[in-house]
């Protein structure tokens, strides 16, 4: 799905755990999350590192919308 968004003209970033995967499939910009049923958080950690975890995942994925790139790069966290 977001090669067909990235065809139409759209900036998109995917947030994924299966890195490899993303880079195999020739997604070009990908930030790392933290697993597959909370990816963007672990409720076994208080609200404070939640929020940061989501906080500066969300933050990496808008800045990245914003770089021109045109092979896959990983934007780390």
């Amino acid at each position: 799905m977001v090669k067909v968004i990235e065809r139409a003209g759209l900036p998109i970033v995917q947030m994924c755990n299966l890195v490899p995967v993303s880079t195999s499939l020739g997604i070009n910009k990908i930030v790392p999350t933290i697993s597959i049923p909370y990816p963007l958080g672990d409720p076994a950690t208080p609200k404070e590192v939640q929020w940061n975890l989501r906080y500066t995942r969300t933050k990496k994925a808008v800045e990245a919308l914003t770089e021109d790139i045109k092979e896959p790069k990983v934007f780390s966290v």
